[in-house]
């Protein structure tokens, strides 16, 4: 689920614990953001839902905006990521009708905290209707990967987290920086929307914006707005 435009930092490790809110249940600091968390393989399943991120099958989330269209799918498919099992969540982009990627994000979700957590995924770029490369895949556990915090379970205004931890592969950091916004989209009107600010040290001059609403998850992502909702059988 990388940015859509889309080092290792030196760590200067020290434990933190868990904040009274719940964010996290341990973690580790790299700089600003945090960049490592410790959790049990045994706390995590592949399915489940936090305010802002649903796991559940069948559940879909259309976007569209500018001739573009962004198709996000829970599917009834599971993989195995790092030693843990993961939920398939497809991502499928078009631009003016022709299909330009798909993705296979892995997801699981911390039964203790609420809290997302991101696996990898498989990337398929297409160009007049061929794959052309793979340009963002990467497994946690695989040539240094580690998975990282997609969403928090009860997220605090101003956390900053890694979502991807994939050594010049993908970087992606966010900061959540409103939990109170209205966001209006063809779908309807959302309120107490989560605002989160997204940047990589690898695009170091990109800046990308994402809102999400409480029960249905993402709602906008840059010019992308929500269109349609289809609430699958878990």
């Amino acid at each position: 689920m990388r940015m859509r435009k889309s080092w290792w930092l030196a760590l200067s490790c020290i434990i933190v614990a868990a904040i009274g809110a719940g964010l996290f249940a341990s973690c580790l600091s790299a700089g600003d953001w945090t960049s490592a968390f410790q959790i049990e393989s045994d706390e995590l399943a592949s399915v489940g839902r936090n305010p802002y991120l649903i796991l559940e099958p069948g559940y879909v989330l259309v976007l569209e905006g500018e001739g573009g269209q962004l198709t996000i799918t829970v599917l009834n498919e599971i993989k195995k990521v790092d030693g843990v099992e993961t939920r398939v969540v497809e991502e499928r982009e078009t631009k003016n009708g022709k299909l330009t990627e798909i993705a296979r994000n892995y997801f699981a979700i911390s039964t203790r905290t609420n809290d997302v957590f991101y696996f990898g995924e498989d990337v398929d770029m297409y160009k007049d209707g061929k794959v052309v490369n793979h340009d963002g895949t990467w497994l946690s556990g695989v040539n240094g990967s580690k998975y990282g915090l997609m969403m928090p379970g009860r997220p605090l205004l101003r956390s900053r987290y890694y979502q991807e931890v994939a050594p010049n592969i993908a970087m992606d950091r966010a900061t959540i920086v409103s939990m109170s916004e209205t966001v209006k989209t063809p779908a309807g009107e959302f309120k107490n929307c989560l605002k989160v600010e997204e940047t990589s040290p690898l695009t170091r001059f990109t800046t990308e914006y994402k809102y999400y609403a409480p029960g249905i998850g993402m709602v906008s992502d840059g010019t992308m707005k929500l269109v349609k909702i289809v609430k699958g059988r878990p």
